[in-house]
């Protein structure tokens, strides 16, 4: 047996193995039985789950008892699927891209790849049925053909334009080709509509997944609530038992109660269409005192309360003596500070393009909630349009996708969204401990990323260290610089690796 057995694990003689080559329902069934039994997993799986082959809907029955008959959720973590999704829209990806937890997503980038390909003589975006069903059909199509057309005349008058002012130097063909082509992509996704056709790539524990679903059946635009349609057929056929309960009666009265919030909550809110990016810090909880006790009590031998006493009576010199220890001699942003920094949390409502949300969205650790995206908050013309002359061009593109928005949202308020190029600005806020905050400015400030999203983040760093410098001391990895071609190092490290490759394998 021990042979069988060496087909789904990667080793039958120590204690430390993984499992393969087994189905997802049956390694969440085999780790739930596991949890509940004095055998070893190795006999779990001989004599429960193995004869001439694993026993599929033994899983599946052990899950629909356990599972779902008893509602103990927290076996649905143990297994998963991965699922790809194909010509879906980029409004779309930013629906199933909001769930937080459980779910780890990778989406086509709009900074690396051309968007300006035809198919059967169409550009490559989303067109909502309800709307192509209307009499707003015309404004649509007007609206998104005008955003691509104008995306793909600019691509070689750009891409000339970036090479005249940055010429090739010492660095490799490759890496300069790849650099000017970046560079491209950033200066022009903005006239990109929400509509724009993506693909993207997500995988999920089965607790996660069966949530996504339920919140993408609730969701006010259809195109998600087709996709949660489709993904919840593709995964029954892999992971049946972990998503029962998406779209069952209590799925079903989940759902309702999210449509309900939102409906109840819709025209509630204050309505200030205040244009403009900003990045503005509303508040602020904890500091150095609460970081020093929770740092001090990991290596204490006392209660919480008696070691905040001592740090009260500390000075401000010892207790920033004791922040130093604590961060360490940090050598790059990987060395992350402890738990302690989790202590200080801040709150920063920002406006900013919607390309710039897209890319500071996919942080999880963190609380995030946007407003709808509109063409009220003004949008952002980059510095490179204006110099290379075309300022006139992008901006007929912007109007032409505000004044179909105008249209749109009379009758679809929500499909509206689709015709608003990235380029224009949404608000969201994003609360964050300060743990987290050394993690996202860190990188996110780093050469190599899109200029839009490196101001918010160098501008979140300002303002922390107004509120608290004895906490940011430690943030080394911050860069505050401005780049001409931000991709351009970091190709030369591809460079460089490329060439360790082949001096290694030939």
């Amino acid at each position: 047996m021990d042979e069988q057995l060496k087909k789904y694990m990667t080793n039958t003689d120590k204690n430390v193995f993984v499992l393969r080559n087994l189905p997802e329902v049956v390694k969440g069934a085999l780790f739930s039985r596991y949890s509940r039994s004095s055998k070893s997993l190795r006999d779990v799986l001989k004599e429960e789950f193995l004869e001439e082959e694993i026993k599929q809907g033994k899983a599946e029955a052990f899950y629909d008892r356990v599972l779902v008959g008893y509602g103990d959720d927290s076996i649905a973590e143990l297994g998963g699927a991965h699922v790809a999704m194909e010509k879906i829209s980029i409004l779309a990806t930013k629906e199933i891209e909001d769930a937080r937890i459980g779910i780890s997503p990778l989406e086509k980038s709009t900074r690396y790849v051309f968007f300006d390909k035809k198919e059967e003589e169409r550009w490559q975006y989303y067109r909502d049925p309800e709307i192509m069903d209307s009499e707003l059909r015309e404004v649509y199509l007007e609206a998104c053909d005008k955003a691509f057309e104008t995306y793909t005349a600019l691509i070689p008058k750009i891409e000339r334009y970036v090479m005249e002012n940055n010429p090739r130097g010492e660095e490799s063909e490759r890496a300069y080709k790849s650099t000017i082509r970046a560079k491209t992509c950033d200066i022009l996704r903005g006239l990109l509509p929400a509509s724009t056709l993506t693909n993207m790539g997500l995988y999920g524990n089965g607790r996660a997944l069966e949530y996504l679903l339920i919140k993408m059946y609730a969701n006010p635009l259809p195109e998600v609530r087709s996709l949660a349609a489709q993904m919840e057929e593709e995964l029954k056929k892999e992971i049946p038992s972990f998503i029962k309960r998406a779209s069952n009666e209590k799925g079903k009265m989940f759902q309702e109660y999210l449509r309900g919030v939102r409906e109840e909550m819709e025209g509630e809110g204050v309505v200030e269409e205040r244009g403009g990016e900003y990045v503005e810090l509303v508040e602020h909880k904890g500091g150095i005192k609460e970081v020093v006790t929770a740092a001090l009590y990991a290596y204490s031998h006392a209660p919480y309360s008696q070691i905040l006493r001592k740090v009260e009576r500390m000075s401000e010199e010892e207790r920033v003596a004791v922040i130093r220890k604590y961060c360490g001699e940090r050598k790059n942003r990987r060395h992350k500070p402890g738990r302690a920094f989790e202590h200080v949390e801040y709150l920063f409502d920002i406006c900013a393009n919607f390309g710039a949300y897209r890319d500071l969205q996919r942080h999880r650790i963190l609380t995030q909630q946007k407003q709808r995206l509109t063409p009220y908050l003004g949008f952002k013309l980059p510095q490179e349009i204006r110099e290379a002359g075309f300022e006139k061009e992008f901006k007929e593109a912007m109007e032409v996708s505000k004044n179909a928005y105008e249209e749109i949202k009379k009758k679809y308020p929500y499909q509206a969204q689709y015709v608003v190029c990235l380029a224009y600005n949404i608000r969201w806020y994003m609360k964050l401990n300060l743990r987290e905050a050394y993690h996202l400015i860190e990188l996110r400030s780093a050469r190599q990323g899109h200029p839009d999203y490196r101001k918010i983040v160098q501008e979140m760093y300002r303002k922390i260290k107004e509120v608290h410098p004895e906490l940011v001391e430690g943030m080394k990895f911050v860069d505050l610089s401005e780049y001409k071609l931000e991709r351009l190092e970091a190709e030369k490290r591809i460079d460089k690796k490329i060439e360790e490759w082949k001096k290694k394998y030939g």
